[in-house]
C-alpha cells in the first residue's frame, strides 16, 4: 500500500508529503479502561448449598429428544432434606450440566424462601418486568403518535375535500358569498358526518 502511495508522489516531492497522504487512512482508536458504574448494584448470587443438606438421584429423561433421552439417566432430581423441596432438572442432555444447573436452581429457590423480595431472583425479575413495562409504554406511545399523525393528515385531507366539494360549480360560489359563517360551519359539519371520519 505504501509503495502504491509513493509511486503516486512525484520524484521531487519529499517523504513527508507521502506520510501526510497516508496518515488519512490510519484510524485512531480510543481505549477506555473505566468500569461502568451501575445505578443499582444487583445482589450477589446465592452461595452453593451444602452437599449434606440434599440428596441427588439420576432419572431417565422424558419429552423431546427421542429414544436417547428416554434411555439415559441424564435428568437430575434434587431433594432438599430440611425443607422437603424437590427439583427435577432436565435442561440439557448432559448429566454434569444438569447437576450444575440443579444446584444453582436449588440455591436460588432457598434464597427466595429466606429473603423473599430481597433475593436475587426477585430483584432480577423486578428489573426485567420494569424494562418490559417501559418497552410496552414506549411502543404504545409510538403507535399513538403515529395514529394521531395519520388522523391529522386524514383530517387535513377531509377539510380540503370538503372545501372542494362545497364549491364545485359557479352557482355555489355565488350563493356562498351571501351566507353567514355559522351557515358555512353547519354545512361543513354535515359534510363531515357524511364522510364518516373516525
Amino acid at each position: 500500500m505504501l509503495r502504491g502511495l509513493l509511486s503516486m508522489v512525484h520524484k521531487g516531492a519529499s517523504l513527508e508529503n507521502a506520510i501526510a497522504v497516508n496518515s488519512g487512512s490510519i484510524r485512531k482508536r480510543g481505549i477506555c479502561s473505566t468500569i461502568p458504574l451501575w445505578k443499582k448494584k444487583m445482589p450477589d448470587r446465592p452461595p452453593p448449598v451444602n452437599e449434606a443438606d440434599f440428596t441427588e438421584v439420576f432419572l431417565h429423561g422424558s419429552g423431546p429428544g427421542g429414544q436417547k433421552i428416554n434411555k439415559t439417566s441424564s435428568a437430575v432430581q434434587l431433594k432438599h432434606i430440611p425443607t422437603g423441596m424437590v427439583l427435577k432438572i432436565q435442561a440439557t442432555r448432559s448429566r454434569t450440566q444438569n447437576r450444575k444447573i440443579g444446584r444453582q436452581m436449588l440455591a436460588e429457590k432457598l434464597e427466595l424462601l429466606e429473603k423473599g423480595k430481597e433475593s436475587r431472583v426477585a430483584v432480577v425479575g423486578e428489573t426485567k418486568r420494569k424494562k418490559k413495562c417501559s418497552a410496552v409504554k414506549k411502543s404504545k406511545r409510538k403507535y399513538r403518535l403515529l395514529a394521531e399523525q395519520n388522523a391529522a393528515k386524514t383530517g387535513e385531507d377531509n377539510v380540503e375535500e370538503d372545501f372542494e366539494e362545497g364549491f364545485e360549480d359557479d352557482t355555489d360560489l355565488e350563493e356562498g358569498w351571501g351566507k353567514s359563517v355559522e351557515d358555512m360551519e353547519t354545512a361543513k359539519q354535515k359534510s363531515s358526518k357524511k364522510g364518516g371520519d373516525p
